[in-house]
C-alpha cells in the first residue's frame, strides 16, 4: 500500500465574504493510495473551525494512513470504519475516506457511485451561495449565476436587507441566508417580520454556538423561520444537541471526517426527525463527488464550491436543471485538470 497526500490551492474567481471571514484562495489537500496497482485519489479541506492547518492533515495522512488502510482494502467497509474512528485531524480522514472511495470505483472500472447503486444525477436541485458585497456586486453574482435551484445569501444584519430585497425582485428562486453565528435574538427579533415579507426559506446558525439560549428562545417566537446548525453541528452528539434547538443540520465533510462519518451524522438526524442539508466548504469537483455520494439522505443539497473556483483542479461534474451530474470515469467520476498533477507532498 502506497500512500502520497500534497497540499492544493483553489483560487476563488473573486474575493468572497461572510459576516466572519473574506478570502480569495484557500489550501485544501489530495491524499492519493496506490493499492493492487490501482490509485485513487480524496480530497481533504482542513477543519479551520477546529484549528487545523493544512500541515496538520499533511503530516497525518503522511505519518499514519498508511497503518490506518491495513495491507489490504479486500473489506472496504471495515477499512472505512476504521479511517471514520481514526484520532486524526478530520481533513485527513476525509482524504483517505475519499481516496478509498475513489480506488474502489477505480479498481471495479466503474464510477463508485454506480457500483454504489446510486443515481447518476442527484434528485434534488444544489443551491448557490452570493457572498455579502455591495447591491451591485450582488445582483452581478445572482444574474451570473450558473441554473440552481436555491440562493443562499450570506448576511450580518439589517445592512443587507436591501440585498436581500433586490435579489428577491430579481429572481423567484427560494432565498436562504446564513449569518454564520453574527446575530443576537435582538437582531432575529427585528429581522424575522421582514425576512418572512421575502419569503426566505431558512436560517443557518443565527446564533453563536456557545449560545444555546438565544436558539430556544428564538423557537418560542411567533412567526419564527426554520433554523439550521452548521457550526454547531459536526458529530452525532452534536445532532442530539441540535435537536431542542433547530429544525434541521448542515452536513459536510470538512466537518464530519468523510463519507462514513458523515454518514452517521445524516442517519442519527433523520432518525430524530430534523431536516438535512448536505453541503461544502470551498473545495474542488473531487471533493464535492465524494459528498455527492450522500446525496439520497439529504433534503436540501448545497454542493456548489465548484462554480466559484477560477481554475478548477478537477473536473468531471455536469449541471442539468438545477441538478447536479455525476462524472462517469471509473472511481469518483472526475479527472485532473491540464497542469494539475494530484497527490504530490
Amino acid at each position: 500500500m502506497e500512500v502520497r497526500v500534497g497540499r492544493l490551492t483553489l483560487r476563488l474567481r473573486t474575493l468572497f465574504r461572510s459576516s466572519g471571514f473574506a478570502y480569495d484562495s484557500t489550501d485544501t489537500c489530495v491524499a492519493t493510495i496506490v493499492h493492487d496497482g490501482v490509485t485513487g485519489h480524496g480530497e481533504g479541506t482542513p477543519a479551520w473551525a477546529h484549528g487545523e492547518t493544512v500541515e496538520d492533515v499533511i503530516a497525518a495522512v503522511a505519518g499514519q494512513g498508511g497503518s490506518v488502510l491495513g495491507t489490504d482494502l479486500s473489506d472496504p467497509d471495515r477499512v472505512l470504519d476504521r479511517i471514520a474512528d481514526w484520532p486524526a485531524p478530520i481533513g485527513a480522514r476525509m482524504a483517505l475516506d475519499g481516496a478509498v472511495h475513489d480506488w474502489l470505483g477505480r479498481s471495479a472500472g466503474l464510477p463508485t457511485w454506480q457500483l454504489l447503486g446510486l443515481p447518476r444525477t442527484l434528485a434534488r436541485q444544489t443551491g448557490y451561495t452570493i457572498g455579502i458585497g455591495s447591491l451591485a456586486e450582488t445582483l452581478t453574482a445572482a444574474a451570473d449565476a450558473p441554473e440552481v435551484g436555491a440562493f443562499k445569501m450570506k448576511v450580518r444584519g439589517a445592512e443587507d436587507l436591501d440585498r436581500l430585497v433586490a435579489v428577491r425582485n430579481a429572481t423567484g428562486l427560494p432565498l436562504r441566508i446564513d449569518a454564520n453565528e453574527a446575530w443576537d435574538l435582538a437582531t432575529a427579533r427585528e429581522l424575522t417580520p421582514r425576512l418572512r415579507d421575502l419569503d426566505v426559506q431558512l436560517i443557518e446558525q443565527p446564533f453563536p454556538r456557545d449560545a444555546p439560549d438565544a436558539y430556544r428562545r428564538y423557537r418560542e417566537l411567533p412567526g419564527r423561520l426554520p433554523v439550521f446548525l452548521d457550526e454547531g453541528c459536526t458529530d452525532v452528539p452534536s445532532v442530539h444537541a441540535a435537536a431542542g434547538l433547530a429544525d434541521g443540520v448542515v452536513v459536510k465533510l470538512a466537518k464530519s471526517g468523510g463519507v462514513r462519518a458523515t454518514r452517521r451524522v445524516m442517519e442519527a438526524a433523520r432518525r430524530l426527525g430534523l431536516s438535512v442539508m448536505l453541503s461544502c466548504n470551498t473545495e474542488s469537483e473531487l471533493a464535492l463527488s465524494q459528498a455527492a455520494l450522500l446525496a439520497p439522505l439529504a433534503d436540501r443539497i448545497d454542493l456548489d464550491s465548484q462554480f466559484l473556483l477560477r481554475d478548477p483542479p478537477f473536473r468531471g461534474l455536469g449541471l442539468d436543471r438545477g441538478r447536479i451530474v455525476l462524472g462517469d470515469a471509473p472511481g469518483l467520476g472526475v479527472t485532473p485538470s491540464g497542469g494539475h498533477p494530484v497527490g504530490q507532498p
